[in-house]
Parts: structure tokens; sequence; C-alpha cells
């Protein structure tokens, strides 16, 4: 008898390790051509736990409705291995997220995203992700020397082209 799994596993591993300046990149690639893809990215110099790091991320794709209820995230061994981090620190970030109420580890069947926060929920953790990504670009640029002025001159300049692409694809 063939035992087969309930559901695919629906996630792919996105590694980008950061040494003195020098991104690598390592993708899962027996998993890379699911369209459900789960990327998660650790930057290992980041001043952020590797532990938060991972829920947070997790947190962004369940709000971001990438990840639904009943979808099978890897395993605790797995992702570490994939992440190349300790199975502990795996092992907290998921305790944090079942704590939480996101996921539910099942002994022998694995770990699945046990709901979806309400439209509100969702609203708030994609706004609370925008502000931490806008906080930690004007950090990163203010520390390369650039001025207030600068900054916002650079944001508009990629915005632009990115809301017209947009407004064309909604025409269409």
């Amino acid at each position: 008898m063939i035992e087969r799994p309930l559901t695919k596993p629906k996630y792919c591993i996105q590694l980008i390790q950061s040494y003195n300046d020098t991104i690598i990149q390592r993708y899962n690639l027996e998993k890379n051509t699911n369209p459900y893809a789960m990327p998660i990215q650790i930057d290992f110099r980041s001043e952020q736990p590797i532990y938060v790091q991972i829920v947070e991320q997790i947190r962004q794709l369940i709000a971001a409705g990438e990840l639904k209820q009943g979808d099978q995230l890897p395993t605790v061994r797995q992702l570490a291995a994939d992440l190349r981090v300790n199975f502990n620190t795996v092992a907290r970030a998921y305790r944090l997220l079942d704590e939480a109420g996101l996921i539910s580890t099942q002994q022998g069947r694995g770990t699945y995203i046990w709901r979806s926060p309400s439209r509100e929920a969702a609203q708030r953790l994609r706004e609370q992700g925008l502000q931490e990504l806008t906080t930690h670009y004007i950090e990163e640029a203010q520390r390369l020397g650039f001025q207030p002025g600068e900054i916002r001159a650079h944001f508009e300049t990629q915005i632009a082209p990115k809301s017209e692409e947009k407004d064309e694809q909604n025409q269409v």
C-alpha cells in the first residue's frame, strides 16, 4: 500500500545569506515549480532574530492570502535544513505562530495553517509590513548618506512607472 500525504506541501524556500555585502541565493529547486511557492528570505546580518524573521514572513504570507487555511507548511526539520539554521530556531518560530493561533502542528501529520485572519486583521498585517519595509528603506538610505529630499525624489521616480503599469493592466 502506497501512502500519500493528504495535501501536497505548498512551499518553496528562497534563502538569502549575506556575507560582507555578498548575497547568496539558494532555491529549493525540487519545489520551485510549485505555483504556491512560499518564499522565506533570511538576512543573517539583520538585527532582527532569525526566528522573528520567519514568524513575520509567514504572517505576511497569510495576510496576503498566499497561504490559506489548510495549507501545509514544511516540517521544522525540513525548513531548518532548507534555511540552514538551527532546528530550535524554526521550532521557536513555529511555537510562536502556534501560540498566536495561526498554525497547528499535528503529531505525525505535519504543520498546517490553522485559520486565516479576518479582513481587518489581514489589512493591519499588510499595513504593518509596509511600515516595516518603509522604515527599513529610509534607514538604509540615510545610512548611505542620502538626504530626505533625495530619498523622496528617488522613491517618486521608482513608483511612477509601477503605478502606470498597474493602471494599464487594470484597463485591459
